[in-house]
């Protein structure tokens, strides 16, 4: 640790780094900490998924804050052919009230809802409509990828954002054109999926990784018995039910022990950088080879500052006029010079030392795409 640090003292050359270094090295002592999860922050189990489903409705009620029926075709019809089912022939009829809005209607259908229990929508207007509230969703029959029914949504619709608008100004807070229903959707149909009948099960990893689902596997061994579970690719790990014999069959007992061993999750090199933003993102295991760094700027600074020129007193030829005046200064940073980075030093030590430099976050992210092009950053760089 203490030749790191002699290392980054090096690279950074500043006295400012005195004290920081004199904290890290303070803390160097100290243990790390296990950084250990549960199975179940990590895996999803097989079968044990939401499924989404999609609706077409209509919003009524709204208090002139709806499609304009003639910019919006598919509102008409909808009316149209809704008022039909009701008994009334509007065909012919010129139909202008801007009460109406056409919506999308999406929600999740939890894994094993069952028939009768409710789940919550969003609502989101389709056509020119510029405030949903105060609107109620009228029966939407919500469907999943098959095309089947599963939910009905209808009720009163919570837009949290508002927009007023007055003769010279408006304004406008959130996104008036999209609410919630909360329990609005009656569940019609369940998904059929026997998770007890299964001989064995599926533990997909959320971050696949090879060493991860080897220690998810060896942790499902320790506890109940060799040959129970294998990591059968770095997103995937087998669990053999019937080879946990104490459990009796009994998945749900099953797998609630199992989702509580704690891993030691790994995860690979890798810095994420929002360009936008400045934002940079890395990980523990990030790694520096030597190499050198420079890092500069050109500045050109221009400021006028004009003069006024008078005439001599009782000059009869002489006249006033505007002399302007130009400077012009170069900032080269002339006094910047090849850092050698050397081989050891981890990205977390390499940035502290040249934030200390008062680099900031723009310049961090040029010089760490330079480093990753020479070859020395031994991490994946993801821009985002």
């Amino acid at each position: 640790m203490l030749q790191t640090l002699t290392k980054l003292a090096r690279i950074v050359g500043c006295a400012g780094m005195a004290t920081m270094l004199a904290g890290v090295a303070a803390i160097s002592g100290a243990a790390p900490a296990a950084a250990t999860s549960r199975i179940k922050d990590l895996v999803d189990v097989e079968g044990i998924r939401d499924n989404q489903l999609i609706g077409y409705g209509l919003v009524v009620g709204l208090n002139g804050t709806g499609d304009s029926l003639n910019n919006s075709p598919f509102t008409r019809q909808s009316l149209q052919a809704m008022l039909e089912r009701l008994g009334m022939n509007t065909r012919d009829a010129a139909l202008r009230t801007k009460n109406v809005a056409a919506v999308m209607v999406t929600a999740n259908l939890p894994a094993f809802a069952t028939q009768g229990t409710r789940i919550d929508v969003t609502v989101s207007s389709l056509g020119d409509a510029t405030n949903l509230q105060g609107g109620t969703l009228l029966v939407t029959p919500l469907l999943a990828a098959d095309g089947e029914v599963y939910a009905v949504a209808q009720g009163p619709v919570a837009v949290a954002g508002f927009s007023a608008i007055g003769d010279a100004a408006s304004i406008t807070r959130g996104v008036p054109t999209s609410g919630r229903i909360a329990n609005g959707a009656l569940i019609e149909r369940e998904i059929a999926f026997s998770l007890a009948q299964l001989p064995h099960l599926r533990l997909a990893l959320r971050n696949p990784d090879l060493t991860t689902a080897s220690r998810i596997a060896n942790a499902i061994n320790d506890f109940l018995g060799p040959g129970t579970a294998a990591a059968t690719d770095p997103a995937t790990v087998r669990l053999l039910v019937g080879g946990s014999g104490k459990y009796g069959g009994d998945v749900i007992s099953l797998l609630t022990d199992i989702e509580q061993l704690r891993v030691d999750p790994d995860q690979t090199a890798k810095v994420v950088i929002d360009e936008q933003s400045g934002i940079i993102v890395m990980g523990q295991d990030v790694r520096v080879s030597t190499v050198a760094v420079a890092q500069g700027n050109l500045t050109v600074t221009i400021s006028e500052t004009p003069e006024v020129s008078q005439p001599q007193p009782f000059s009869e030829t002489g006249r006033t006029e505007v002399v302007p005046r130009t400077q012009i200064l170069v900032d080269d940073q002339s006094g910047n010079r090849l850092a050698i980075v050397e081989g050891g030093v981890s990205l977390q030590q390499l940035v502290d030392g040249l934030n200390a430099l008062g680099i900031g976050p723009r310049d961090l992210i040029s010089i760490l795409q330079a480093i990753k092009t020479a070859g020395a950053l031994q991490a994946e760089i993801e821009v985002m």
